[in-house]
């Protein structure tokens, strides 16, 4: 156990930052996500209800 601090610390793993830059990069995008799911299901529940509408309005004619 001792062997693999030693190396961990040799090599500078420790002050390694592209892990943390990356788990960032990946919040920052599953944000993202989220924002267009909720914007895109919105517009999906005004888009069914205009075209039941058009619907509703065809069969009425």
């Amino acid at each position: 156990m001792r062997g693999l601090f030693e190396i961990i610390t040799r090599r500078g793993l420790l002050r390694c930052e592209r892990g943390a830059t990356a788990v960032e990069y990946a919040l920052i995008i599953a944000m993202v996500v989220l924002a267009m799911t909720a914007a895109l299901s919105n517009v999906a529940d005004r888009t069914i209800g205009m075209w039941n509408n058009v619907a509703t309005e065809v069969t009425k004619n």
